[in-house]
């Protein structure tokens, strides 16, 4: 249908280990891309990698091999945008950007969500609130050992059963991915407040001014800039983000997980 509309439009397979309604996610049928696109599997060029996902978890299937991984952040809020993103080095138009996705060159990797922080990271119940290790769902039959009913597989548990590569193969040329926390997320679990309060806002939107773009902020910026329009505590926890010196309860069954800085 996509392509019936031009044949420059692309269709991307978004979320691809969501466990609901998403190509690779275990409550569907399909165990590749092309079980699921047969024919027209030469014209998925690319898979979105999704929240509870990064690309060094998609590394490890040579079947993926065969198309770039991006990462899109939905648009259900303005304060969603961004939260994920693919690095271009490319004008800035369409042909430019589906050429880059098509062949790789210009794609120079993305911005993720931590895998952990994603609502369906690890398998479990949210109604019963139990969270559980790919083994412990087998020892228990797929079922919660809470209530009986069946667990909700989820990302880390459907990646290894697909997995013919070991945690922490690279394919050659593979570019690079950058682990972010959402700066609000950040200044809120600094502060010990809510992400939606008033005032995590309010320095949210200073540093915007005295720094710029979110993304740079995270990235980029120095650790005594960031201090100097924000605090001391604010830089570490950027700092502690970037060298991964952090501590994370895995998200499940729709449940986002949480990460401790402190």
């Amino acid at each position: 249908m996509v392509l019936e509309v031009s044949p420059e439009a692309m269709l991307v397979p978004a979320h691809v280990w969501t466990p609901h309604f998403s190509v690779l996610g275990a409550a569907s049928a399909f165990s590749s891309v092309e079980e699921c696109f047969e024919e027209l599997t030469p014209y998925i060029y690319a898979v979105e990698t999704g929240l509870s996902s990064d690309p060094a978890m998609n590394w490890r299937l040579s079947s993926l091999d065969g198309v770039r991984l991006i990462s899109n952040s939905d648009a259900h809020s303005p304060a969603k945008l961004g939260r994920e993103a693919t690095i271009f080095d490319t004008d800035l138009s369409y042909g430019s950007i589906m050429a880059a996705i098509k062949t790789g060159k210009g794609l120079c990797g993305t911005v993720e969500y931590l895998p952990e922080k994603g609502k369906y990271h690890s398998d479990g119940h949210r109604s019963c609130g139990i969270r559980l290790t790919p083994q412990e769902t087998i020892a228990h039959g797929f079922r919660c050992p809470a209530c009986g009913k069946k667990i909700t597989v989820g990302v880390l548990h459907r990646v290894e059963e697909l997995a013919d590569r070991p945690q922490g193969f690279r394919p050659p040329g593979a570019p690079p991915f950058h682990s972010v926390i959402p700066l609000q997320e950040l200044i809120a679990e600094t502060l010990k407040i809510g992400a939606g309060s008033k005032r995590v806002e309010r320095i949210y939107f200073e540093m915007l001014e005295k720094l710029g773009n979110e993304l740079t902020i995270l990235l980029e910026k120095g650790l005594e800039e960031i201090a100097g329009a924000s605090s001391g505590q604010i830089a570490d926890a950027i700092s502690r983000v970037r060298e991964g010196n952090i501590r994370i309860e895995p998200g499940y069954d729709g449940k986002f997980g949480s990460i401790r800085i402190n």
